[in-house]
């Protein structure tokens, strides 16, 4: 049996050439997806370079927290994993709630991908050496660094509100990966730069999703994001890629991946102890890994 990997929001842009990455270099790719359709398209493309087993879809709506658990047990009764790529991620231009009623953008691009790996951690030690590669992004940088709630205080500005889930899911991402030293499981972000994709196609062209300083300078932020998001998912795809599976990071975690695919060094402020334990006791309370009877 070929080794087992799971790529959150599989079905297009960087995560289906993540996953065309790996199902070319041997790997049994699972793609994660709401839509049956474009999961049916996905697999066909990955069979089409696959040189080990058959690539297949699982539909989950990962802004619910109840389908990221129904997931995990999914993949738990399935045994051994050897990879889980968190590439999932959604900017919003308007304010919305999941059906947890949490913000969304927290919800999708840090929660998700948080309760997914703790419910994980188990599979992945059964299957030895393994990984686990969270999707990063620049927007960290233009963050506010308030996690004493899960909305932080001031007006929602899309592009913002998804570098702070961001930057609470990379913070995560470094402190479970001091976490999990020495126990075989490897952990790694990776920074895609920006691509030509359906999130940034959309979004990232209103001046909604930017505070109202920047607004006053929109074109120049609009040619800055389009020039940011020009490329292509494939190379975009790269970093999260050789996080996964190169074997020249075998025995190493910690590390950021970056855009050119070799490691960069850490947004400073997302190893902050401060941030990290003000990340971690919100994430416990919103996603609590134990369910109270």
């Amino acid at each position: 049996m070929g080794k087992r990997a799971v790529v959150t929001a599989g079905t297009g842009g960087i995560g289906l050439e993540t996953a065309l990455g790996l199902a070319a270099i041997g790997y049994a790719v699972t793609v994660v997806g709401r839509n049956a359709e474009r999961g049916a398209r996905a697999v066909e493309r990955i069979d089409a370079v696959a040189t080990g087993p058959e690539a297949r879809f699982v539909a989950a709506d990962l802004a619910s927290l109840g389908a990221v658990r129904a997931l995990a047990d999914r993949f738990a009764e399935e045994g051994r994993l050897d990879v889980l790529v968190n590439n999932v991620g959604a900017m919003f231009a308007d304010r919305q709630q999941t059906v947890d009623g949490i913000e969304a953008s927290f919800a999708v691009n840090h929660l998700s991908p948080y309760l997914l790996t703790e419910l994980l951690l188990e599979p992945l030690r059964a299957g030895g050496p393994g990984r686990i590669v969270s999707v990063t992004s620049g927007s960290v940088r233009v963050a506010k660094r308030s996690f004493d709630a899960v909305e932080p205080p001031g007006g929602y500005y899309g592009f913002h509100w998804y570098g702070r889930a961001k930057l609470a899911n990379l913070a995560y991402t470094l402190d479970l990966a001091e976490r999990l030293r020495g126990t075989g499981i490897s952990v790694f972000a990776a920074d895609p730069g920006g691509a030509a994709t359906e999130m940034t196609d959309g979004t990232m062209r209103s001046p909604k999703i930017v505070s109202p300083g920047l607004r006053l300078l929109w074109p120049l932020v609009r040619r800055t994001f389009e020039r940011a998001t020009s490329g292509s998912a494939s190379v975009a795809a790269r970093p999260s890629i050789l996080a996964a599976a190169d074997a020249s990071l075998d025995g190493r975690t910690g590390l950021v991946i970056g855009p050119e695919a070799r490691p960069v060094t850490p947004f400073a402020p997302a190893a902050d102890p401060r941030t990290v334990k003000a990340v971690l006791r919100l994430s416990r309370q919103l996603a609590p890994l134990r369910l109270p009877v």
